[in-house]
């Protein structure tokens, strides 16, 4: 099982972008699935996640700035992240749980500038 991460890049503080996590299973078989971010000299840290049937659960400090979403046709999941701040730089990673085990991508960086 592979997860692939794309999206990331330098924006402007109060601009938006689009990550988008491909699966190559069918995401039907995926549990919950998950974006984790990790600064330089922090730990990683859970932002989002959503479950097979489409509940979503969000970290507080992205509350209503981040939505997450999945395409089942297309074995996507997405995190639309809006009015950026600098403070949301990092290496987001998403994750996918299906059956006993949890499979990472490789990560993609997000700057934000002020």
């Amino acid at each position: 099982v592979q997860l692939v991460e794309s999206g990331g890049g330098l924006v402007q503080a109060g601009g938006s972008l689009r990550l988008s996590c491909a699966t190559s299973v069918n995401i039907f078989r995926i549990i919950i699935m998950g974006w984790y971010r990790q600064a330089p000299g922090t730990q990683r840290e859970l932002v989002a996640t959503i479950t097979g049937g489409g509940t979503t659960n969000y970290k507080d400090p992205v509350k209503g700035r981040f939505t997450i979403s999945k395409d089942n046709a297309k074995n996507t999941m997405y995190l639309q992240i809006n009015n950026l701040k600098p403070e949301d730089s990092a290496v987001y990673y998403c994750y996918a749980v299906f059956g006993t085990q949890t499979v990472w991508g490789q990560g993609t960086q997000v700057t934000v500038s002020s």
